[in-house]
């Protein structure tokens, strides 16, 4: 049996697993729960696939999803309730997550609403090329090139080693999740003198609640 964690009379935030892919029907049944608060972090980004750039809606933590309520009184509910896998814990411990972590997770993802996200391959990575005479051929990439959306590729043509800048939407590469995207986001604009940090942005915040970090370590 699990232990509850201290003050577990009171309502406060815990994480929640749902099924694969099942966030956003896991949050729509939670919902129905009276006194129970959901918190379904998403976000909208551009993907890049075999069929072209296409926008995405995703969870910004795969399989999790974030519900404020009692836990002495609702834990079970929360548990039988549909597209939910369980409620995160430690061994036998249900920790509760910090209101301080959830409100700074909404306040940056608003924030985010203004930010246009567009994945895009690192330096040095592999990617394939979707389309064109050059379709199927495979290279390093030498520079990403973000403000144009075009990547410098190194492909080997007849023999030869060919710097070649393509636009994103014609390479296909491993897709990164969203979390990572948001990170990356964070710090280019704290590179950039962006300000994200001074508005409460930190990549301390995805870190403490994300999938690599605790949710990565955590049964269920």
């Amino acid at each position: 049996m699990a232990e509850l964690c201290t003050g577990a009379v009171e309502p406060a935030w815990f994480c929640v697993r749902s099924h694969l892919k099942h966030e956003h029907i896991a949050a729509a049944h939670l919902r129905l729960i009276p006194g129970l608060e959901v918190f379904n972090p998403q976000v909208r980004l551009l993907r890049s696939t075999r069929r072209g750039r296409f926008w995405s809606t995703e969870s910004l933590f795969p399989n999790y999803l974030f519900a404020r309520f009692v836990l002495e009184s609702m834990l079970e509910r929360v548990r039988c309730t549909p597209s939910v896998k369980g409620v995160l814990q430690f061994g036998s411990r249900i920790p509760a997550i910090p209101v301080a972590v959830i409100q700074a997770c909404r306040r940056e993802l608003e924030e985010m609403k203004s930010k246009v996200l567009i994945e895009a391959p690192d330096e040095g990575q592999e990617v394939e090329v979707a389309d064109g005479p050059m379709r199927g051929l495979k290279g390093p990439v030498m520079k990403v090139l973000p403000a144009r959306q075009r990547v410098q590729v190194l492909l080997e043509v007849m023999g030869r080693s060919i710097a070649t800048e393509l636009s994103l939407s014609l390479v296909l590469f491993e897709r990164k999740t969203a979390a990572a995207l948001v990170l990356e986001k964070a710090v280019e604009s704290r590179q950039g003198g962006g300000g994200w940090e001074n508005q409460g942005w930190g990549a301390g915040t995805w870190s403490r609640v994300g999938a690599n970090g605790a949710l990565g370590q955590a049964a269920v």
